[in-house]
Parts: structure tokens; C-alpha cells; sequence
């Protein structure tokens, strides 16, 4: 008989918070054609109104490492993933760009802290279990992805109300949350070793980190909030199939992180990541230059080949960096790649505004080759290495 791992209840309830997170953050995706038309807002104004995401979690995350010293993980996760739940209905609910801004910062300030504390979680769950994990969680995170997403466009599709679909969706995101609550970690020694203060600016290599995850969370971000945009506005997609560029990215890239745990462990971490960022390159370039809705769909499911794995590695590494406390240095990271999503709506909304949303995406494959260059400053050479 097999024994039991006793970290076994812990690695699933991590997985669920992942999946919860998921699942919340890209329930947004289907309705953003829609709020965009029903808004009537150009790219310039979409922009600026999803900043109110990024915002939302700029402001809480710095905190969050703190919060799960004081708390503890399982607290956090739970109110955190309570009131991304609770946004749900809210976005469905606003009728106007005040209330939408509304919902959307509760969603990020609620799905950006759970975002850090299950990541200090799977840090911790990781060492316990002493073998690379962080992918498979990431995994489920993008499984969320396209549970949330396809759910929400499957809901819509049967001519169910926005309210209705999202409310579905929260709470069935509620009863997993539930069932998963008394394996989520109370209190641990690496909680405990936390300084006294709420947070630290990231310095030297965690620095690095926070910029590399800056420049990924901003590329996965902007799938997530324009691939519908472009597939409407320059592939002649109906909006009811806006969805199918986020889709494709998604699926790819839940595919790619279930198996990432052992692709990682034969290759090692800096393979793996150079050539993710400069498959996500070719992604972006493909999907720009080609002006054909399959290619299109192809290039989005290419970026999510290739950044699948790129943040699962760079948190490994800010876990395992040794110039910060590991949940100091995660929140900071973590914070610091969120500023990427607050940044990047804006961004690349006044780069389509004044020119074209396809150079958005030639930037951003040039960020993306960036992100490969640095490779050697943040990852192991030893393709074994845990």
C-alpha cells in the first residue's frame, strides 16, 4: 500500500485557491466586447477603465505578505477569494462607468491578494513536498482560465442574463472555497520570520524578478483584455466569438503548465523560460502581421505556449532568492507584476489609439525577447535542481 503524503490536503486546497483565481479573474474576458459597446467607449476609454483592475490590486498587494503573517494564509485566501466572488455580480450589475470601476477594483483588489497569499502558499507547500510544484499550480489557475471564460460565453450563449451567468459562476467558486477551507495553512515558521513592517521595496535580484514579472503579466494581460478588441475590430469576428484568441491562449497554456512540472525538471528552469519568451514573441508578431482570423487565434494560443511557464519559474526563484524574506519578496514581485496589469491596459490602449492596436502587440513581442535575455540573471543552471 502506497503511503499517504501528508502534504496531500494542503497541495489540494492550494490547487483550488488557484482555480478559484482563475476562475474570477477571466469571467471578466466575455463581458469586455460587450461593456465596450454598451459603454460606448473607443480603446483610449476601455483602456482607462480597466486600469480600475490593476489599480484595485496595486493598492492591497504590497500588504498582503504582512497580512498572511498577522492571519495567516487561510484567512486571507478565504476573505480575498470572497470578494473576488462578490465582483461578480457587481460588474454584471453597474450600468454605468462609475459602478463598472467599482466592481472592477474590488475584483482586483480581492483576486490580487488572494493572487500573492496562495503563491506564499504554494512556495511553502512546495518546499514540504520537496519537489517542483508551482507549475501544476499555475496549471489550475489556467484551467480556472478557461472555466471562467468558456463558462461565462456558454452561459451568455443560452441567452442567460450577464447577472445570472456570473452569478452562476460565483457561487460555484464559493462552495469549492468551502470545501477547501480547513486544508488552507493557518500559520507557518516562514509566516512567522516575517519583519516586523508591512513592506519592502524590492531590491537587487527580487528587483529583476518584479521587472520580468512586470513584462509578462502585462503581455498575458493584454490577451485578456484585447484579444477580443482585435479579433472584432480587425479580423471581422462576430462579438459572440470575440472570445476565441482568449480561449486559445488559455487552453495552450493550461495544457503547457499541467505538464510544466516535469518538462521543468528535465530541461531545467532557464530553458525552458528563454524559449517560452521567445515562442510568446513569435506569438505576438504572428498575430499582429498576419491579417487572418485563424492565424490570429493561432498566434494568442502561441503566447500562451510560451509565457505558461514563465511566471511559475520566476516565483520559484523569488522564493528561493535569499536577499529578501521569501513572502516579503513575493509580495513585492507579485505587486510589481500586478503593476504591469495596471500599467498595461492604459498603455497599449494610447499606443492603439494613436497608431494601431497591431503595434501594441509588435511591443509587446519586443518585451517578451527582453524577458529571454535576462533568463541567465534569474534562473539555475542544473535542470534538476527543485
Amino acid at each position: 500500500m502506497i503511503p499517504r503524503d501528508e502534504n496531500f490536503p494542503a497541495q489540494i486546497s492550494t490547487r483550488v485557491a488557484f482555480l478559484i483565481a482563475g476562475i474570477g479573474f477571466s469571467s471578466l474576458a466575455p463581458l469586455i466586447p460587450g461593456i465596450k459597446v454598451h459603454l460606448n467607449l473607443d480603446d483610449r476609454r476601455l483602456g482607462l477603465l480597466l486600469l480600475w483592475v490593476g489599480l484595485g490590486s496595486i493598492i492591497v498587494m504590497p500588504f498582503a505578505g504582512r497580512l498572511a503573517a498577522k492571519f495567516g494564509c487561510r484567512k486571507v485566501i478565504v476573505t480575498s477569494a470572497l470578494a473576488l466572488c462578490a465582483s461578480l455580480p457587481l460588474l454584471a450589475m453597474a450600468t454605468n462607468t462609475y459602478a463598472v470601476a467599482a466592481a472592477l477594483f474590488l475584483l482586483g483588489a480581492g483576486g490580487g491578494t488572494l493572487d500573492v497569499v496562495m503563491n506564499i502558499q504554494a512556495v511553502i507547500v512546495e518546499e514540504n513536498s520537496k519537489r517542483p510544484m508551482m507549475s501544476g499550480f499555475h496549471g489550475l489557475f489556467s484551467v480556472g482560465e478557461i472555466v471562467g471564460a468558456g463558462g461565462v460565453t456558454l452561459l451568455l450563449s443560452l441567452n442567460l442574463s450577464p447577472l445570472v451567468s456570473l452569478t452562476v459562476v460565483a457561487l460555484g467558486c464559493v462552495a469549492m472555497l468551502g470545501a477547501a477551507t480547513p486544508n488552507f495553512i493557518p500559520y507557518h515558521k516562514h509566516l512567522s520570520e516575517i519583519p516586523s513592517r508591512s513592506f519592502a521595496l524590492p531590491r537587487g535580484k527580487v528587483l529583476l524578478l518584479g521587472v520580468l514579472c512586470f513584462i509578462v503579466f502585462m503581455s498575458e494581460g493584454s490577451i485578456t483584455d484585447w484579444s477580443g478588441v482585435l479579433l472584432l475590430d480587425f479580423r471581422n469576428v462576430t462579438i459572440n466569438h470575440a472570445g476565441l484568441g482568449f480561449v486559445a491562449f488559455a487552453s495552450m497554456m493550461t495544457l503547457v503548465r499541467l505538464t510544466g512540472d516535469f518538462v521543468v525538471t528535465k530541461l531545467g528552469r532557464k530553458a525552458v523560460m528563454f524559449g517560452g519568451s521567445i515562442c510568446a514573441a513569435a506569438g505576438f508578431i504572428m498575430t499582429a502581421t498576419i491579417p487572418n482570423m485563424f492565424t490570429s487565434v493561432f498566434g494568442f494560443g502561441l503566447v500562451g505556449i510560451g509565457l505558461a511557464n514563465v511566471v511559475p519559474i520566476l516565483f520559484t526563484a523569488t522564493g528561493k532568492q535569499d536577499v529578501m524574506p521569501a513572502n516579503l519578496a513575493l509580495s513585492s514581485v507579485t505587486t510589481m507584476g500586478y503593476l504591469g496589469l495596471l500599467v498595461g491596459p492604459p498603455v497599449l490602449g494610447f499606443i492603439a489609439h494613436n497608431s494601431s492596436l497591431l503595434v501594441s502587440l509588435g511591443f509587446l513581442a519586443i518585451l517578451c525577447v527582453v524577458v529571454a535575455i535576462c533568463t541567465q540573471f534569474v534562473t539555475e543552471k542544473s535542470p534538476n535542481q527543485a
